[in-house]
Formats: C-alpha cells, sequence, structure tokens
C-alpha cells in the first residue's frame, strides 16, 4: 500500500523543513510514503528550503492561489492508495498516521478523519475552537442519515484515492474541506473519526485563517448542500 502526503505550503519557512523530516521519519507498517509539496507562490524562503530536500516531489504555483488550489494539484499528482492533506506548520503530529491508516484494513471504509475532539488538546483560540464546533453541527444537522462526525474542520482527511479522485472540488481557498466533507457524504460515504493530537499556533507564529474563512465554509456548506 503506498500513502500520499499532500502538503500544501505558503511562507513556511519557519516549519516546512522541521514537518517534512516529522513525516519522513514516520514508520508505518508495510505503507510506503510518497511526500507531494505545493509551494502557493511564497514570497520567503521556502522554495529555497524546498530545493534542498531531497525524496519528495515539489510543485511550484505561479502565484498564490490558495490552499484548495494547491490540494487539487496534490490530489492530480498523487499515486498512492490512499491520501491525507498535511498542513506544513506544526500543529498536527505525522505521528498519527498509523491510527489513521489502520481502519482501512476494513474493505467498507473509505474515509478517516483525524478529530481533535477526541482527545483532549489544548486551544490556544477559542473563537476558531468554537467556529470549529459550529461547522461540525451544521454539518450534522444538514447530514442527518450520515454517521455524525466531531470535527469538520480538521487538516488530517484521509482517503482512498479512488474516492477522492472522482470528486469534481472548484475551491481554491480553506473552504476546499468542507467542500470535500460535503460532497464525500452527498455520495453516501460515511465518515470514520481517529482521535488525534493537535498543537496550535497563533497569528503571530504564521497562524492564516481568518474569521472571514469561517463564513467561506458556511456558505461552501449550504451551497454543496443544496
Amino acid at each position: 500500500m503506498k500513502l500520499s502526503v499532500l502538503i500544501p505550503c505558503y511562507n513556511e519557512e519557519k516549519t516546512i523543513k522541521a514537518i517534512i523530516n516529522k513525516v519522513k521519519q514516520v514508520s508505518l507498517y508495510n505503507v510506503e510514503k510518497e511526500i507531494i509539496v505545493i509551494d502557493d507562490g511564497s514570497s520567503d524562503k521556502t522554495k529555497d528550503i524546498l530545493n534542498k530536500i531531497s525524496n519528495i516531489k515539489v510543485i511550484l504555483n505561479d502565484k498564490n492561489y490558495g490552499k484548495g488550489y494547491s490540494i487539487k494539484k496534490g490530489i492530480n499528482n498523487a499515486t498512492g492508495d490512499l491520501i491525507i492533506i498535511q498542513d506544513a506548520d506544526l500543529e498536527y503530529d505525522p505521528n498519527d498516521y498509523q491510527k489513521l491508516i489502520q481502519p482501512f484494513e476494513n474493505k467498507n471504509i473509505n474515509v478517516i478523519y483525524g478529530s481533535r475532539r477526541l482527545k483532549k488538546n489544548n486551544y490556544s483560540y477559542i473563537s476558531f475552537y468554537l467556529g470549529g464546533i459550529f461547522l461540525t453541527i451544521l454539518v450534522n444537522i444538514l447530514f442527518p442519515f450520515s454517521k455524525n462526525i466531531s470535527d469538520e474542520p480538521t487538516c488530517y482527511k484521509l482517503f482512498r484515492s479512488s474516492i477522492l479522485k472522482k470528486i469534481k472540488l472548484n475551491s481554491n481557498g480553506f473552504e476546499i474541506c468542507p467542500e470535500i466533507t460535503v460532497k464525500i457524504l452527498k455520495l453516501g460515504y460515511n465518515i470514520y473519526e481517529v482521535p488525534i493530537s493537535y498543537f496550535p499556533r497563533s497569528k503571530k507564529e504564521g497562524k492564516k485563517i481568518k474569521w472571514t474563512d469561517g463564513v467561506k465554509a458556511v456558505i461552501t456548506i449550504f451551497r454543496y448542500r443544496i
């Protein structure tokens, strides 16, 4: 089995090398790793750092299009049996990969989300935490016949590539995450969850998502549900 790790990044010179090293060092039983880094027009030293790292596939966007645009490029270039999205900071721990992959031994499971709410984690910004709860509740209300989830906005979304590659995705920004969730549920797939660790960073440390992205997420959920 092969796992494609998609790492969209934008101006992450402080963490990009560290997160790639963490992904490389993770030992997965009988699973090969493919690391695809999509640089979204970084203006800092991110590209220079990527050029010095071996055994990764690097895709360079000619300008800053957005996280969604980069994820779509990564999906198109992925060759693994499974695909996972990995942020370029250090908020999510690749050591959780093994727990996320294990449920795929069940052939009936096609989508796994890593849930930050199923494990006791620190949240430095309560507004983002509450916003994530709201989005999760909204999805559960709009899909009452699906298996309820606890953490819709999680970065760790893991799919059988055959499922993800057949979904037409339109979003170019952060709203690609709720678009994926809604379209997965509309296709009738249940989302299974595994508890994961979470180490939040502040805006000062480079966190890029804004409250306006939350509004876009709500609009996206309703748009693709209808």
